[in-house]
């Protein structure tokens, strides 16, 4: 690998520090931009091989080896310690040359939460809090599907009541349409059936439906003959949903036992990989993956990568795994998998029989819906506008959604934000947002920014709606930077952002020095100037209409016996000074609560002061 003689020496030098430990290392090019990033069993001879005359290797890997600048390596304890960091390491920074799940944004997952009465709740977060987590859910709308369908098989509470709360009180209406067990009426016997009730819950979500159909028919049965029949009816419409559900999946297998089906499929442009989820014998589910960082690279290192992220994030294990070929390193594969699950897991690869089989259909389900997305992507193409940009900024998929954001205030008064929305290329004023600043006093305009684009994306998580494919904010390198700062807290990734300077029209990227100059007659520059202006238009006009609201407000303030709600019923009628000023007594009296002398007296104080400013 050529290099000039500075670098060399530096490169030397670290070469031959190396340990012979086992370890991670991240392979970094001459923008300190992680490449790839790889586990050793001894870190010494692996990193060395990087700066030798390479052996054949395919030209994915030239380009790679070709652009490695520099590196860095983390020692751990052992390989499967380097394996669990690798695959963490890879999910954070998504090196461009490593196999990687395609999530631009974080897949739900189901909570039951860790309270005296839990409750059920979908979040995009895994935290250390003593709450269940099943997931995650690739479709965000079959998972919604599957928490109404438990709520109505399982009552728990939905509120965010503190409990225990006081022995008696008024239940809601989730209790009287039969949706909750109105653990807020009293503790004792209701919180053992409420505790049984969870752990059923738990159970069907790990798609263990058996052995809960024979408990609840058991405790339905005993319900019946201590003639205690709400409760009875109760597990008889439990019973019912369950089977009902049962019904509908598919026997695939004698054993009763927890397993995975894994399977990859990949042409040209990129790979999909499935998840066939068998329990108790029948299979329950299919999650899927797009991957990134597929080009050149066998399916063995496909499937491999594809596990680890896969599992890395998920929050059940099951006792087998089954996949099609050889996967890299599986004894330190299956030991971490052991450690995740606490018990042994087993990675098969079948030749022969049912099993074989179910590797074979996961890898149809893969190879259709690769199909499937490329021919999607086929009908809807990006505009050619929105392509021309993709193309000037380099940008790694087309940015048919865009939101920018601006601030308008003058002297730190009125201070506003508003976020303008385009889709393909086009308006979608029906999606604009306008944001009174809270939290920021005096002129601060890059706080103003953090707290302007933290508001907008905490809703879209919480909402779990689609993120923008680029956020275009109206400014030089510090707004940009106010931006960034709050999508790194937020853990928001697959967002492109970039400033955008009214003064030169220059772009502002994350991680570039220097600003970019966009030729002057191109269309992509055109479109960002459009959508700049409109944010700007549009902050603007907002910050007009408060500040004229406030000074009618503060006019009107000096009238007596015009209150509160009077002023704001003038507000709301008349909408600025200039049609109040313009207004008849007989205007002003016909809004509502304002008395014909109380009209008069308005009339003259305002006409008063008109002749003092003219």
């Amino acid at each position: 690998m050529a290099t000039d003689g500075g670098r060399t020496e530096r490169l030397r030098e670290k070469l031959s520090q190396l340990p012979t430990k086992p370890g991670v290392y991240l392979m970094k090019d001459e923008g300190d931009e992680i490449l790839y990033i790889g586990k050793a069993k001894s870190l010494r001879p692996r990193i060395r091989s990087y700066f030798q005359e390479p052996g054949p290797v395919s030209p994915r890997q030239a380009s790679m080896i070709s652009r490695v600048h520099d590196f860095e390596c983390i020692v751990t304890d052992n390989e499967v310690e380097a394996l669990i960091l690798e695959a963490s390491l890879i999910k954070e920074h998504k090196p461009r040359y490593n196999v990687n799940l395609k999530d631009d944004k974080k897949f739900p997952y189901l909570k039951v939460t860790k309270e005296p009465y839990p409750r059920i709740v979908a979040t995009r977060h895994l935290e250390k809090d003593g709450g269940t987590y099943f997931g995650p859910y690739t479709e965000a709308k079959k998972m919604r599907r599957l928490l109404k369908t438990l709520r109505k098989i399982f009552p728990v509470r939905s509120c965010g009541t503190r409990l225990p709360g006081p022995e008696e009180g008024r239940s809601c209406l989730y209790r009287h349409i039969g949706q909750c067990l109105a653990p807020c009426l009293g503790t004792g016997s209701r919180k053992t059936a409420y505790d049984d009730m969870v752990k059923q819950m738990c159970a069907f979500l790990s798609g263990h439906s058996s052995a809960l159909l024979v408990e609840l028919g058991k405790k339905m049965n005993e319900a019946a003959d201590g003639q205690r029949f709400e409760e009875a009816a109760r597990l008889r419409d439990q019973l019912r949903y369950i089977e009902r559900i049962s019904m509908k999946q598919k026997v695939v297998s004698a054993e009763l036992i927890d397993s995975d089906v894994i399977a990859v499929a990949q042409d040209g442009g990129g790979a999909c990989g499935v998840v066939l989820q068998i329990r108790d014998g029948k299979l329950i589910g299919r999650e899927y993956y797009f991957l990134n960082g597929t080009r050149g690279k066998s399916e063995r290192e496909v499937v491999t990568g594809f596990l680890e992220q896969h599992y890395l994030g998920a929050t059940f294990v099951p006792e087998q795994l089954y996949v099609e070929n050889e996967i890299e390193d599986r004894f330190n594969t299956t030991e971490w998998l052991t450690r995740k699950r606490g018990k042994r897991v087993k990675l098969v690869v079948p030749k022969r029989g049912d099993k074989a089989e179910l590797v074979r259909m996961a890898k149809q389900n893969a190879e259709h819906l690769l199909v499937e997305a490329r021919m999607k992507k086929g009908r809807t193409r990006a505009p050619g506008v929105v392509a021309e940009l993709q193309r000037v900024l380099a940008l790694e998929r087309p940015p048919r959604s865009i939101e920018a954001f601006d601030i308008s205030n003058l002297g730190g008064t009125d201070a506003v934000g508003s976020m303008v929305a385009f889709r393909e290329g086009k308006k979608r004023r029906s999606e604009y947002r306008r944001f009174k600043i809270k939290s920021v006093a005096g002129q601060d305009d890059y706080a103003m920014m953090r707290e302007v684009v933290g508001r907008r994306f905490r809703r879209l998580l919480k909402e779990e709606k689609t993120l923008p494919d680029l956020i275009l904010i109206d400014g030089g390198r510090g707004h940009l930077s106010s931006a960034l700062d709050v999508l790194e807290e937020l853990g928001v990734k697959g967002v492109e952002a970039l400033g955008l300077a009214k003064r030169l029209d220059e772009v502002y990227r994350p991680g570039v020095p220097a600003p970019q100059n966009i030729p002057k007659g191109s269309s992509a520059l055109k479109l960002l100037q459009a959508i700049r202006d409109e944010a700007h238009r549009f902050a603007v006009e907002y910050h007009r209409t408060l500040r004229r609201m406030r000074t009618i407000r503060s006019e009107l303030e000096n009238i007596a016996g015009v209150g509160v709600n009077r002023r704001t019923a003038l507000l709301r009628h008349f909408g600025s000074m200039k049609r109040l000023q313009g207004a008849t007594v007989e205007e002003i009296q016909a809004v509502e609560g304002i008395s014909a002398s109380l009209a008069r007296k308005v009339y003259t104080h305002l006409h008063k002061q008109k002749e003092r400013h003219e």
